[in-house]
């Protein structure tokens, strides 16, 4: 018998290396040609996978199921299961800079995928659409990856969704900024374009899915090292209150509305506790309040952390019984593959409770990505191919999401855009002009294409010339500082190209200063002062600097952000400096003040605390000084805005509500609608982000200066209107949470504002009267 088995699998693989030879097979399961798997339960596509799952686990002896609980799960050649790899990585384009042991290769006939903007930028576009048709464009390219044999995971550590709460941190470029709600409204997207379901969500049929998502860092991880203070051993000291309405409302949104597969839980402590050992987050919250179906991983190395970096479990076996108790399923490392045994034969892990329920969830994810479904060629998503990776569809939305969520800062004299008829030299100069790595920002994979920033204006001017002015970012001198003012003198216009890299910011990497590097500030003034035409300021950087020199100094005539704008990043900083594209990107971070770096990064509150002097942090809390605020973005046209209805009531004054007073159901119909309506005055056709927050009359101790609440991007001609409608939930928009962590809506005057226009409203009047009618 085992003789007739061994040959029949010996044909089935000489079958698939046969093939290998026209086209690599991905790794699956089930294989209808293998009749050794054919019998089997779990390969039965019929039955629910609640049931294949289970099946598939009970046949699996324990080192078998050791092997499994690690990113590279080994392959189990007696039930047809292939290797597979956990960690793969698609945080603005499939690949990223991981390990060798990334789960996508471009090893093969494939060499790049499609890079999209860093995250930071992408958010800037406040596009919740946009989003996530970027988002389906990178499920489509890594499944077409997979199909063509150079995937060995469809489970990516994406999207990063912490907070941007200090200026500082190096990692604040993968996230969304600093709005919780814009963050979760992002998570969404995303989640709902890379997995496969629809905008609207609610379309994945049976849970199937084309690429799995997974929200990182749970929780309030936002600190890489900064005075001595590690990712990996630091304590996170967070309020009720600012874990309620802050640092968790992305991770729930992703959970809840997204339909998330996955959740990476973060190195970090919170509170004394790490994260992935905190049963009452990944367990009672993540599973049991939100309803979370999917896997848990660990970050890298997180469970032989905590016995040897955070000595917070007593032994490797402690560490490992702490992680799955708590409700982890996989590591990201080998920790769990070392010493699970020994654990489970000390008695501190059980086979079946604790090592079953977590193969139970990472089965699951697997055949909800159809790896258990035979031959992917005759599955959904089975057509896509090398065809559909780095198309001309695709890079053209890449270059879209750059055109939109690049930022003008300034414009005096509207001296943007340049005339490509009237422009007849360019000087550029500045270390990142010409420099494609830094258009990428982290995690990125090998792009289709790059274009420069000098490489995009050269398309527009026929005499350039260029001096890279600095060495290096760090700019320890200003090179040939005679020859870069004389190029400033002799030209029609500069374009200066400046910011930072993945040398100055980055994973494991924060900031120790807000302000441009080295001596690119001189840099700058040298060449405004000589040119013979107010000066184009261009900055590449993830998080915000303070350029205060800039911003009032009349010899620096415009100003742009551009975050790190991916490959086609240069083709749409030149389309915006010549005027082929109207800018409309809008700031999604707070750009403080250089001496913002007194605060120190370590302390998480985001309320501010007179008494000490403490000033809060990001545009809901922070009253001081500010560079450029949340939402700042000018554009060549001019939007006029006007509140046109406003579905709702004002009553007498009644007191304070609480939330959870109310009703999930009551919450729901109390929703009314508010209609704004915007007009482009200006002569050019524009893409336009309409922002609506609420704004209180009077700050009370623990409630925010103001908050976001809706957003949508309207496209108008030049003198064209249109009317904006945004739906406000009462519950949602104009609750806070107390210190003990209860929502609750105060009673008291507040403002709806977008723009210059302000609606009031009686917060507690308004609701009471539309509580009443729906009892």
């Amino acid at each position: 018998m085992i003789l007739l088995c061994s040959i029949i699998l010996t044909i089935f693989f000489n079958a698939q290396s046969a093939d290998s030879n026209k086209q690599p097979l991905p790794p699956f399961s089930c294989d209808s040609i293998n009749p050794s798997t054919k019998s089997y339960p779990f390969c039965n596509v019929h039955l629910p996978i609640e049931k294949r799952a289970r099946n598939l686990v009970s046949r699996l002896t324990l080192d078998e199921k050791i092997s499994q609980l690690v990113n590279e799960a080994s392959a189990i050649p007696r039930l047809g299961i292939p290797y597979y790899q956990w960690w793969s990585e698609a945080l603005h384009g499939v690949g990223g800079s991981t390990p060798a042991q990334s789960g996508v290769s471009f090893n093969g006939t494939i060499k790049a995928a499609t890079s999209f903007p860093q995250v930071i930028l992408t958010a800037a576009t406040f596009d919740a659409n946009l989003w996530y048709r970027m988002a389906k464009v990178m499920g489509t390219e890594a499944r077409a990856l997979y199909n063509e044999g150079q995937v060995t995971g469809m489970t990516f550590f994406s999207p990063n969704i912490n907070i941007f709460r200090d200026p500082r941190w190096g990692r604040g470029q993968e996230t969304p900024g600093e709005d919780p709600f814009l963050t979760s409204k992002y998570a969404v997207s995303y989640v709902r374009g890379i997995q496969g379901d629809s905008f609207e969500g609610g379309d994945l049929k049976d849970g199937h899915l084309q690429a799995s998502a997974c929200c990182k860092h749970l929780t309030a991880y936002d600190l890489e090292s900064w005075n001595g203070n590690s990712r990996f051993t630091f304590n996170a000291h967070v309020t009720k209150q600012d874990m309620v309405d802050t640092y968790q409302l992305p991770f729930k949104s992703c959970v809840q509305e997204g339909q998330a597969s996955g959740i990476l839980c973060a190195y970090n402590f919170v509170n004394g506790v790490p994260n992935c050992v905190d049963y009452d987050l990944l367990t009672k919250t993540v599973r049991g309040e939100w309803g979370f179906q999917g896997y848990i991983t660990s970050d890298f190395h997180a469970v032989e952390h905590l016995y040897e970096k955070q000595n917070y479990s007593k032994s490797p076996e402690d560490a490992v019984a702490d992680v799955l108790k708590a409700g982890m399923d996989v590591e990201c490392g080998s920790y769990l593959a070392n010493h699970t045994k020994s654990a489970v034969e000390k008695g501190k892990v059980s086979e079946s409770d604790d090592i079953d329920r977590a193969l139970y969830n990472l089965f699951s994810v697997r055949m909800r990505l159809g790896l258990f479904n035979g031959n992917p060629s005759e599955l959904p998503y089975g057509n896509l191919s090398r065809n559909d990776i780095c198309s001309s569809e695709h890079q053209e939305l890449a270059l879209e999401v750059a055109r939109d969520g690049i930022v003008l800062l300034k414009n005096s004299a509207n001296i943007l855009p340049l005339s490509m008829f009237k422009t007849k030299s360019l000087a550029i100069i500045g270390p990142n002009a010409n420099v494609s790595d830094t258009l990428l920002g982290n995690y990125a994979g090998p792009p289709c294409k790059t274009v420069t920033p000098l490489q995009g204006l050269m398309n527009y001017v026929k005499k350039v010339e260029f001096h890279e002015g600095c060495e290096t970012i760090n700019c320890t001198s200003i090179a040939s500082i005679k020859v870069v003012r004389e190029l400033s003198k002799s030209a029609d216009y500069v374009v200066l190209v400046m910011g930072l890299n993945q040398d100055r910011e980055g994973e494991d990497l924060d900031r120790e200063d807000l302000v441009l590097p080295g001596e690119q500030q001189s840099l700058v003034m040298n060449v405004a002062n000589a040119a013979k035409n107010p000066v184009i300021l261009v900055l590449l950087c993830g998080g915000p600097v303070d350029i205060s020199f800039a911003k009032g100094n009349p010899k620096i005539g415009g100003i742009l952000w551009a975050g790190y704008p991916g490959g086609a990043g240069g083709k749409a900083i030149a389309e915006i400096i010549f005027g082929d594209h109207n800018p409309g990107g809008r700031l999604p971070v707070t750009w403080y003040p250089k001496d913002f770096i007194k605060i120190p990064m370590t302390d998480m509150r985001m309320r501010p605390d007179p008494s000490s002097g403490y000033p809060g942090r990001t545009y809901k809390f922070y009253q001081g000084e500010k560079v450029y605020e949340f939402g700042y973005g000018l554009s060549y046209s001019n939007y006029s805005y006007k509140f046109v209805s406003v579905s709702q009531r004002k009553l007498e004054k009644l007191g304070n509500i609480l939330v959870s007073d109310i009703g999930s159901e009551s919450c729901e119909r109390a929703k009314f609608l508010v209609i704004v309506s915007v007009e482009n005055e200006g002569r050019m056709a524009g893409k336009h982000p309409v922002l609506l927050f609420v704004r209180r009359d009077q700050v009370v101790k623990g409630s925010h200066v103001k908050q976001l609440v809706g957003f949508q991007t309207v496209k108008l001609n030049a003198d064209e209107k249109a009317n904006v409608e945004f739906e406000i939930n009462p519950c949602e928009h104009f609750s806070r949470a107390s210190e003990d962590g209860t929502m609750v809506i105060d009673s008291g005057l507040q403002y709806l504002v977008v723009g210059d226009q302000e609606y009031p409203i009686l917060s507690t009047q308004m609701f009471r009267k539309r509580i009443s009618q729906v009892f």
